[in-house]
């Protein structure tokens, strides 16, 4: 294998940066947590450093403050902010030059309970993009479908008005799911399939009480699971798989947590199913199927705490943000802890992996690169990006990355040395 650090390593690199079109898996950034929903990233390789020689600013702009992720399609970037607390806005941007294509908005905001105020009162959920239309979840449970090319309303729905359910404590949080004719949203106190040219209730399911307690943190995921194909739900107080065409729960298993705070999207490695939380434990549950039931059996618990960081997998390892702030490394399969990180990260670390690499930026504003070591924590450079904090997820497309801090969005390209 050629070095790392060999002309030819450079050459390649360059030729690759500067090559296209990318492979359709990393063009484009439509949803929470990429093209796949799992934090992988194809394209061209990442160089080994982070300084301006290899990834440069090439536009920002200013905006109000939100926790979405960017959302990237071929020529444009989109994402939301609240503005003086009353306005949820949506903006489109030219993904060359970051200027200002079209915006929408509506009266939205609503105010979180006090002992939350810490992480601020603005808008969450990260919108889904689907060809021409951008799903985009509001803090007062609703669900605003808009064309791409002008901004303009599809259809609104409004799960408080229509189901007659709790407003939020905490606002619509679940990043929208699209799968074929469906979005799938936790939302409205239950679990929903809407029609996603209409936005008509296809079925509702795992309803729960709603308000401080019922809403959701969590985003659903689809995965095969012993061979059946299911979306897979974490609720406040339990995690399910659901049958995406009548809404059947197929199994439920109760999660232990302070308070509910079940944060992170869980993830499925082969039969495994990984989820961690704040107050409880990490646990591997494995799920078999026999005889047309589902058993869901905890293969192995971890004492270490998540939050709200979603791990990513590489080679059956995952690469999970802890409670304590520190980054741990375990095994799936067997739930042994490979190694922990001496050092602390932010109160967020979102992470994007492309081969044995991983994109790590932390709440603080801080970016890492990291090798996915499943022996030690390899650090290979790490640079301040923001100035501002930034608890959206990173975004990767192509040789670009996108950053939303909690005060603007700016756009970084990979450039050959």
């Amino acid at each position: 294998m050629k070095s790392l650090h060999s002309p030819l390593f450079y050459l390649a690199l360059a030729v690759g940066l500067l090559a296209g079109p990318f492979p359709a898996r990393s063009a484009t950034w439509p949803q929470w947590r990429g093209p796949g929903r799992d934090g992988q990233v194809g394209g061209a390789p990442w160089p080994q450093k982070l300084d301006t020689n290899y990834l440069r600013q090439i536009w920002r702009v200013e905006l109000g403050p939100s926790y979405s992720g960017p959302i990237v399609s071929a020529d444009r970037v989109f994402t939301t902010e609240t503005k003086d607390r009353q306005l949820e806005v949506v903006t489109a941007f030219e993904r060359a030059t970051g200027k200002e294509i079209w915006r929408a908005q509506w009266s939205g905001a609503i105010s979180v309970p006090f002992f939350a105020k810490a992480n601020g009162d603005w808008i969450r959920s990260t919108p889904a993009l689907d060809g021409d239309r951008l799903y985009v979840a509001g803090m007062r449970d609703v669900l605003v479908c808009l064309d791409v090319r002008d901004g303009k309303e599809v259809w609104r729905k409004d799960f408080v008005k229509e189901l007659g359910t709790p407003l939020p404590d905490f606002g619509f949080v679940c990043s929208p799911l699209i799968d074929g004719d469906a979005v799938y949203v936790q939302a409205g106190a239950s679990f929903v399939r809407l029609n996603k040219a209409t936005g008509a209730t296809v079925w509702r399911t795992l309803a729960d009480k709603g308000g401080m307690y019922g809403s959701a943190f969590s985003s659903p995921v689809l995965a095969t699971i012993a061979g059946r194909r299911q979306l897979v739900v974490q609720a406040r107080e339990q995690i399910a798989g659901v049958d995406s065409a009548d809404g059947k729960v197929l199994w439920s298993q109760a999660v232990a947590s302070f308070q509910g705070m079940n944060i992170l999207t869980p993830v499925v490695y082969q039969d495994i199913l990984f989820t961690s939380t704040y107050g409880g434990k990490t646990i591997g549950y494995k799920i078999t199927e026999a005889g047309g039931k589902f058993v869901v059996t905890p293969a192995w618990t971890h004492k270490a705490q998540g939050y709200m960081s979603t791990p990513v997998i590489v080679n059956g390892v995952a690469y999970e943000h802890l409670r304590s702030q520190r980054l741990m490394a375990i095994e799936l399969e067997t739930g042994r802890e490979a190694w922990t990180a001496s050092e602390g990260f932010g109160q967020y670390l979102s992470q994007v992996a492309q081969g044995d690499r991983i994109l790590a930026l932390d709440q603080r504003g801080l970016l890492y690169l990291f090798r996915a070591n499943p022996v030690r924590f390899e650090l290979l450079d790490q640079r301040r990006i923001a100035v501002g904090d930034t608890w959206a997820h990173l975004a990767v497309a192509d040789q670009e990355l996108f950053v939303r801090e909690l005060h603007a969005l700016t756009a970084f390209r990979w450039v050959a040395p």
